[in-house]
């Protein structure tokens, strides 16, 4: 069945002013369409953005604790809808059901967890150096955002981004993932059932270049949020820069999981499996380097390799499946030049490198979990985002070389660690360059009630989720009420 999503403007549901549209195969069956979108313009967009300012005055006036209410109110209906909303993402994005039922499950958790903040909103009181003289610092709402939103995790990264916009008083325009209109369409309608007033949510469906461009730069929009990868980032970055204009940038990454000599070696193989090959390495914090120590590197990559060997590979909606198919050919056509590359400059293919030849497998955007051996730090392979199901080898003599590997690329997402070693671990958590860092843990997994986010190319600087997301969303007005009945003046009549 083929769900028809349209754009939400002003609390309506509508079809695109240039009539175009954009069907969705599903990628573990190309020739089933799942979802067809509108192909939105400048004109969509500007009605859009339109309806977000109109309905800002009225929306930043209702009390946070009612927003509170209303997001939680959208967790409980998203709970309601979960099943259907992870069989939906599964059809339209291919993960396992178990993935996106997690994924569901993370906009769940996020709705609790900002509704509690429209009752915690907090500024600060300080003492002022005059007598009489009482002062404070408040948030107040930005404007309305734009959240540009990425294919991987279609529900969860937007619950990061509008329920804590919604709580600190803006209103919201969403252009989603191209690829995965319907499930976001299915978020926005949780909301609106929520109770949200009509025109402080809308969405618009486009690509990126049209649509997403005419979103970030339209004058309406006070701050722009975009997931997605470095190079449009970076664009989007420099339009919100010319026109002064606030931008959170989540980007790539480019993660490694550091095994130590003293490291839990069955446990260290469960982490990489999950961390490479999870999301068929669809995240951005996919392990997509595996840095071992020299003395357990041999005995590591055959306990790993035998285990990646018998991960199952099917449609995510099918019992067992550890490994779905890529999102697009496109993405397939990605991951297949990164092998290529690898093979070209001396990497060792040591599993995977192709296209399964299952039957079951013929129609869709298949690739074999993949492993590279005798990869050196100078390599693409070593330090290039593939976002796929790879993974490359690299062998270092010790923790010192180990960390200065990690730090070496680009990126600085998330990271990890094996050793049983506390004074190692804590130094890992000192110098390694990245905003996350997990010990005896893979490099994916993040939870809602702390910061999400990277350093260097990853990012800006912002963070999605835990309490600092509301720094970004809210803007901090400082207020002084002086009761002395007489002219202070600060500074000179101290």
């Amino acid at each position: 069945m083929t769900v028809h999503v349209q754009n939400l403007i002003n609390g309506t549901w509508c079809a695109s002013r240039t009539g175009r549209t954009l069907a969705r195969e599903n990628p573990a069956a190309a020739r089933e369409t799942v979802s067809s979108a509108p192909l939105s313009d400048a004109a969509d967009v500007d009605a859009a953005v339109k309806a977000a300012v109109a309905a800002y005055p009225s929306w930043k006036l209702v009390p946070a604790p009612k927003r509170g209410l209303m997001i939680a109110e959208a967790g409980r209906i998203l709970a309601e809808r979960k099943e259907a909303l992870a069989t939906l993402m599964t059809r339209e994005m291919g993960k396992p059901i178990t993935e996106t039922r997690g994924d569901v499950q993370e906009a769940i958790d996020t709705a609790l967890l900002v509704a509690a903040q429209g009752r915690f909103l907090a500024g600060e009181t300080v003492p002022c150096e005059l007598p009489n003289k009482f002062g404070m610092s408040i948030r107040q709402p930005v404007g309305p955002c734009a959240m540009v939103t990425p294919w991987n995790f279609p529900v969860a990264i937007p619950s990061w981004k509008i329920f804590p916009a919604l709580v600190c008083g803006n209103t919201v325009v969403l252009k989603p993932s191209e690829l995965t209109p319907a499930c976001a369409a299915e978020f926005v309608k949780a909301l609106m059932d929520a109770g949200v007033p009509a025109g402080v949510v809308n969405m618009v469906c486009g690509s990126g270049e049209e649509a997403g461009a005419a979103l970030v730069a339209h004058p309406g929009i006070r701050a722009v949020s975009f997931t997605g990868s470095t190079q449009t980032g970076s664009l989007i970055g420099e339009t919100c820069g010319r026109l002064n204009r606030k931008v959170s940038l989540e980007m790539g990454g480019k993660n490694a999981q550091i095994v130590m000599e003293d490291g839990d070696l069955d446990l260290a193989v469960d982490g990489a499996l999950w961390g490479a090959f999870g999301t068929t390495g669809q995240r951005c914090t996919a392990t997509s380097r595996l840095i071992l120590h020299r003395s357990i590197a041999e005995a590591f990559t055959a306990k790993f390799l035998a285990r990646v060997r018998t991960l199952k590979i099917g449609n995510g909606l099918h019992d067992g499946v550890n490994v779905a198919p890529l999102v697009s050919s496109e993405q397939r056509d990605r991951v297949a030049d990164y092998v290529r590359i690898a093979k070209e400059e001396g990497a060792k293919l040591l599993c995977g490198g192709g296209v399964p030849t299952d039957p079951a497998c013929a129609d869709g955007w298949w690739f074999e979990p993949t492993v590279f051996g005798g990869v050196t730090r100078g390599m693409r392979i070593a330090r290039e985002e593939v976002f796929g199901p790879v993974v490359a080898i690299l062998v270092v003599d010790s923790f010192e070389e180990a960390v200065s590997i990690h730090n070496e690329v680009d990126y600085g997402l998330s990271s990890s660690i094996y050793t049983r070693d506390v004074n190692r671990a804590f130094t890992a958590i000192r110098d390694l360059e990245a905003g996350i860092t997990y010990v005896n843990g893979p490099t994916i997994g993040a939870e809602v009630q702390l910061p999400f986010g990277g350093v260097k190319g990853t990012g800006n600087g912002h963070r999605e989720a835990g309490l600092q997301v509301y720094e970004f969303y809210s803007e901090w007005k400082s207020v002084y009420v002086d009761h002395s009945g007489r002219l202070q003046r600060a500074q000179i009549d101290t």
